[in-house]
C-alpha cells in the first residue's frame, strides 16, 4: 500500500516536471532565481494550507530540494488553525498521498478571529503569519514559504489602489519585522493561478478551499465575499476585454517613475513633487 502512495505521488510529481514544464515548474524556477529565493544553507519551512497552491507549492520544493545545485533542508510545516476534523483529515491524506511528509501544529486562531466584526480575513492572516514564523523558529528554519501565486500578486495590486488608495505589491521575499533573522519567500510567485487548477484536475486531486467559518458564516448570510473576490471578479472581465491586462499590471509595478507621482514614502521619509517644484525641473526631470 506504501509502495504504490509513493507511485502515485511519484506519477504526480513527474506531471509537474514533463506536462506542466512550461507553465509550472519553468515558473516555479524563474521565480527562485530571479528573486533569489533560496541560498545555501537555508532551511526553509513550507508552510502547507491544505490548498491547492500550498499543496503543489511542497511537490515542486521536494523536488527542487532533490536536483538544485544550491542545498537547502525543508520541512513541511501544516497549522491547524481550528479546522473541523474532516477538513484537518483530507490535508493528512492528500500529504500522504503525494508522499508529503507534514508536521502539524495547533493554534485556535478561528476562535479568535469569530469574535471580530470587521477585517476578520486580514486579522486571520496576520495571526496565521506569527504563528508559522514562530514554529518555524522552532524547527531551526530561517525562512518560511507561502503558496500565493501571480494572480495573488495582480489581486493585491489592485486591491491596494481601488480598496487601500495605495501602490503597494506583494513582494516575492521579505524580512520578518517581529523575528530577527527569519524571511518569508513565496516560490510560486510567477506561477498563473489557471495552470494550477489544470494540474490540480488533470491529477483528480481534492484539496480545501477556504475552510474558515467566518468566511463561510458571511457568504450563507448574504454580506458578500471578500474584497480580494470582488477584485478577482473584476480581473476576469479585465481579461475579456484585453488578455495580457495582468502582465500590464506587474510590469507596471516594475517600471515606476517616481517623478512622476504626486507623493511617496520610503519607510518613515514622505516625500512630494511640490519639494522640488521650484527648483525649475518639470516632471521628466529636465530643467525647463
Amino acid at each position: 500500500m506504501q509502495e504504490e502512495k509513493r507511485d502515485i505521488a511519484a506519477e504526480i510529481t513527474s506531471r509537474i516536471v514533463r506536462k506542466f514544464r512550461k507553465p509550472i515548474w519553468g515558473k516555479f524556477l524563474e521565480g527562485i532565481k530571479n528573486y533569489e529565493l533560496i541560498q545555501e544553507g537555508d532551511r526553509i519551512a513550507v508552510c502547507i494550507s491544505g490548498g491547492k497552491d500550498s499543496m503543489l507549492m511542497a511537490m515542486c520544493m521536494k523536488q527542487l530540494q532533490k536536483y538544485s545545485k544550491v542545498p537547502f533542508e525543508a520541512e513541511y510545516l501544516v497549522m491547524d488553525p481550528g479546522y473541523a476534523p474532516e477538513n484537518r483529515q483530507r490535508i493528512i491524506d492528500n500529504a500522504a498521498l503525494l508522499d508529503i511528509p507534514i508536521k502539524i501544529f495547533e493554534a485556535r486562531i478561528f476562535d479568535a478571529v469569530e469574535v471580530i466584526g470587521k477585517n476578520p480575513c486580514y486579522m486571520c492572516a496576520r495571526m496565521r503569519r506569527g504563528y508559522l514564523y514562530k514554529n518555524a523558529q522552532k524547527l531551526g528554519c530561517n525562512k518560511i514559504a507561502l503558496g500565493h501565486h501571480f494572480d495573488d500578486v495582480i489581486e493585491t495590486i489592485l486591491m491596494g489602489m481601488l480598496c487601500g488608495s495605495q501602490i503597494q505589491t506583494m513582494m516575492p521575499k521579505l524580512h520578518s519585522e517581529h523575528f530577527p533573522g527569519m524571511q518569508l519567500i513565496r516560490p510560486m510567485y510567477m506561477v498563473r493561478e489557471e495552470d494550477i487548477i489544470r494540474w490540480r484536475d488533470l491529477n483528480g486531486l481534492v484539496f480545501l478551499n477556504c475552510a474558515c467559518s467566518v468566511t463561510q458564516s458571511i457568504s450563507v448570510n448574504g454580506d458578500g465575499g471578500s474584497k480580494r473576490q470582488e477584485v478577482k471578479m473584476l480581473m476576469k472581465q479585465l481579461k475579456v476585454i484585453d488578455p495580457a491586462v495582468e502582465m500590464h499590471i506587474f510590469r507596471s509595478v516594475e517600471n515606476v517613475n517616481l517623478q512622476t507621482l504626486i507623493s511617496y514614502h520610503l519607510g518613515d521619509e514622505y516625500h512630494h513633487f511640490l519639494d522640488n517644484y521650484d527648483e525649475g525641473r518639470n516632471i521628466r526631470g529636465t530643467i525647463t
